[in-house]
């Protein structure tokens, strides 16, 4: 029998002073069980980091992410159903990128694992005709401080400011600091 995966609900309370975008988002997010809660918690971060500030152009959803190999596992798709942002967590190979690059108007990585920088050595000049590609560096010690924070039921205040990222709960708080490996030029 397949294991199923976990239900977390989270409150965010969003506000990005970088970006002016403010607001308050109920999510209901399915852990796969092969997923840690370190990355259920970089794809809440990514959810914080890119949801427009308006409907207008569609909603950031999270996408069946583990379980279907097509989809990213964040994504913002439009009224006719075109991806608007791709988002991908973790350590994506570079076929897949441009794949997601031909499909979307912007495609963002969150990569959060130690071994981030190996990767990205390995895949960067593979990389230089992807103008819309944007790559983010989560430390691994603040990912895996993010992942202290993950609870089945958990209400958050998310602050951005100057490109550092503070996550609260009623009894800790995180400082999260996005390194820029590569940023989009188009």
């Amino acid at each position: 029998m397949a294991l199923k995966a976990t239900i977390y609900k989270a409150q965010l309370q969003i506000a990005d002073m970088d970006r002016h975008v403010y607001g308050d988002h109920n999510l209901t997010l399915a852990c796969h069980p092969s997923e840690t809660e370190e990355r259920l918690m970089i794809r809440v971060l990514a959810f914080a980091l890119n949801v427009p500030a308006d409907d207008l152009r569609g909603r950031l959803e999270f996408t069946k992410g583990l379980s279907d190999v097509d989809e990213p596992d964040l994504w913002q798709l439009d009224l006719t159903g075109d991806v608007v942002h791709w988002i991908d967590l973790g350590q994506p190979d570079d076929r897949r990128l441009m794949k997601a690059h031909g499909r979307s108007e912007r495609v963002s990585v969150y990569s959060f694992a130690s071994s981030t920088d190996v990767w990205w050595r390995n895949l960067e000049n593979k990389l230089t005709r992807a103008p819309k590609l944007t790559v983010w560096q989560i430390p691994a010690d603040q990912s895996q401080a993010l992942a202290q924070l993950a609870e089945r039921s958990m209400q958050l205040q998310i602050s951005i400011q100057d490109g550092s990222v503070y996550v609260s709960t009623a009894t800790a708080n995180v400082e999260i600091h996005p390194v820029a490996l590569k940023v989009a030029s188009a």
